[in-house]
């Protein structure tokens, strides 16, 4: 099977009836290899990738904004990583989101991702992002309290507004060339618990652990109800979600890579075109540096 046509499998464009519990999080698409030919087919990915930042970053007019979302173990960090290890780090702006500061609260919900957004030429990475503001204030109604919105406007329609208001965003983004890359990295409880556990035990890995997660395991199942409505209701043609099976990592990482590429081929970034003015300059400076 073509990547292209892995791609297409996990890409929703219109929500309608889209239930995670249609895709499998354990599903390699019917892809037979093993883990070191993944890694290499990665490596080819990885390496594609790099030549068109490039061309990005020259062409200076797209913006691509790559959003991760996942529950906690899910391989955000990882996909981070692994896939952006060729990108030139002058192309390339990483930001977590983590529980908002006093100053975040005291403004919109989409305004701490609208000031990092990435400039023209570069990809963005958005580790978590505005879709919390439909997540966890969700499932946790004592985080909307704290955001000090008018009593009146704090409605059973807020989630749906919402929803409205993303849209609007990202058709916004859109259309001034930044280019939204959405993901969800679908692993199951399972595998979740297995790579928590992981955390316990190895010396590198504890530092991230985090008791809360333990917590917010016992809320799966509105997390996962929260996460099928607001891909039903944010995936459109401008920004569609990638839905990615996420317990074998290398596969994740595989996809997210091609879904990039797939993305900046479309875009098709050129490196800028000297005029006549310009290349006979150049040829001065060459016959110059020849007779140095």
């Amino acid at each position: 099977m073509l990547l292209s046509d892995i791609i297409k499998r996990y890409r929703v464009r219109k929500g309608g009836d889209f239930r995670l519990a249609d895709i499998d999080p354990a599903d390699r698409c019917g892809l037979d290899v093993d883990k070191a030919e993944g890694k290499a087919l990665l490596a080819e990915g990885v390496k594609r990738l790099s030549s068109l930042q490039e061309r990005l970053y020259a062409d200076h007019t797209y913006a691509i904004l790559v959003i991760l979302q996942g529950l906690d173990a899910a391989g955000k960090d990882s996909v981070i990583k692994h896939v952006m290890s060729g990108v030139n780090p002058q192309g390339c702006d990483v930001h977590s989101f983590k529980a908002p500061s006093q100053l975040e609260l005291d403004h919109d919900f989409l305004w701490r991702a609208t000031v990092a957004l990435p400039r023209r030429g570069h990809i963005g990475i958005f580790n978590r992002s505005y879709y919390e503001e439909v997540l966890v204030v969700r499932v946790h109604p004592e985080v909307l309290a704290r955001q000090s919105l008018p009593p009146k406007l704090v409605t059973k329609d807020i989630w749906q507004e919402r929803f409205e208001d993303i849209n609007a965003f990202e058709r916004h983004l859109a259309r001034n060339g930044i280019v939204p890359i959405k993901f969800f990295l679908h692993v199951s409880k399972e595998e979740q618990q297995k790579r928590l556990l992981a955390r316990i035990d190895d010396p590198a890995k504890q530092w991230k652990f985090n008791a809360g997660d333990v917590g917010e395991r016992k809320l799966w199942d509105q997390f996962m109800g929260a996460y099928d409505e607001l891909i039903r209701a944010t995936a459109t043609k401008d920004a569609p979600w990638y839905v990615v099976p996420a317990d074998n990592k290398w596969f994740t990482r595989l996809v997210v890579a091609a879904a990039i590429v797939e993305q900046l081929e479309t875009i098709d970034p050129k490196f800028p075109k000297l005029d006549e003015a310009a290349l006979h300059d150049l040829e001065a400076v060459r016959a110059a540096l020849t007779e140095a």
